[in-house]
């Protein structure tokens, strides 16, 4: 008889509260886990099934779903690694015997290279702002400091003044699961950040958002929302191509150390990856880059004049 612990709505609430006290995952990752998780429950209740006695061909069963209703083979993934998680969990945590997800397999990625831009392109995008708005200098401040530190735009909203140790070039930043990590910051960066100082501090501000580096008009600190218009329209009003986002600076980041000749697992650090193998794809961007400069530049690859 099923005890009132083992009700799908307990289970759901022990998974969530594991993944916010022992993973120390952030509010928006500990969301996301549980609207991926909802899409494999709502399945197993059509299909009549407790998560507790679900076997390999179910998870299957849901996987090709997944495919059926036209959800992205990288989004499928995602899920499918957050189902792999939630039975590890059920395991571990003494609701099962057994891991169902073991052989389950995912969908096979073709290799996709993150957008980036060089320096270049980055100086383009700061010298197209308008620097006679507000929020001109503000905005130039934060494509710098992603630029510089390669931060992730929820790290950079709740960057803390408190957290900038200017003096010596370097900011510490709470990543995922809320791991410090210390990362120098350019100068170029320390500049535009006093510039950006300058107007801040003429600014009323709302109580509890004294230490926030970035605000918006009403003094509030900035959300990711907000930063990944400013940079979309940016880019527009820079003539720049390609699809970016804030992430596009991360990526930029790496891509421009390891171009500079940076170890891998500096880069690691840096970024605040848990796995090298995160941070790899940074050497496929590398040598696409190479190939391509060899296919211009190498005397046997040259076009007879």
């Amino acid at each position: 008889m099923e005890t009132n612990k083992h009700t799908p709505t307990n289970i759901v609430r022990a998974y969530s509260r594991y993944l916010k006290l022992q993973r120390g995952y952030s509010k928006n990752t500990l969301d996301a886990y549980e609207r991926d998780l909802l899409k494999l429950l709502n399945y197993l209740e059509q299909e009549d099934k407790h998560v507790l006695d679900v076997e390999l061909s179910d998870l299957q069963q849901f996987a090709a779903s997944l495919h059926d209703i036209g959800i992205h083979p990288r989004s499928q993934c995602r899920i499918l690694s957050g189902v792999r998680s939630f039975f590890r969990f059920l395991q571990l945590d003494g609701y099962r015997e057994d891991d169902p997800t073991e052989l389950l397999e995912s969908p096979v990625l073709g290799e996709h290279l993150p957008e980036v831009l060089s320096a270049q392109e980055v100086d383009l995008l700061e010298n197209s702002i308008d620097l006679s708005k507000w929020e001109g200098q503000r905005n130039k401040a934060i494509i710098e400091v992603l630029f510089s530190c390669g931060l992730r735009v929820s790290e950079l909203v709740q960057l803390k003044l408190s957290n900038l140790y200017l003096d010596e070039q370097y900011v510490r930043v709470f990543g995922k699961g809320s791991k410090e990590r210390l990362i120098p910051i350019s100068s170029k960066a320390i500049k535009e950040l006093d510039y950006w100082f300058m107007d801040r501090n003429l600014m009323t501000i709302k109580p509890g958002e004294e230490d926030y580096v970035f605000l918006n008009r009403r003094g509030s600190h900035l959300t990711r929302t907000m930063i990944l218009i400013m940079i979309k329209q940016q880019a527009k009003e820079a003539g720049i191509q390609k699809t970016i986002s804030p992430h596009t600076l991360r990526h930029s980041f790496a891509t421009s150390l390891l171009e500079g000749g940076a170890d891998l697992r500096a880069i690691q650090a840096m970024l605040g990856h848990e796995s090298i193998g995160t941070t790899e794809i940074y050497t496929h961007i590398d040598m696409s880059t190479l190939r391509q400069q060899i296919l211009e530049h190498h005397p046997r690859n040259m076009k007879k004049r």
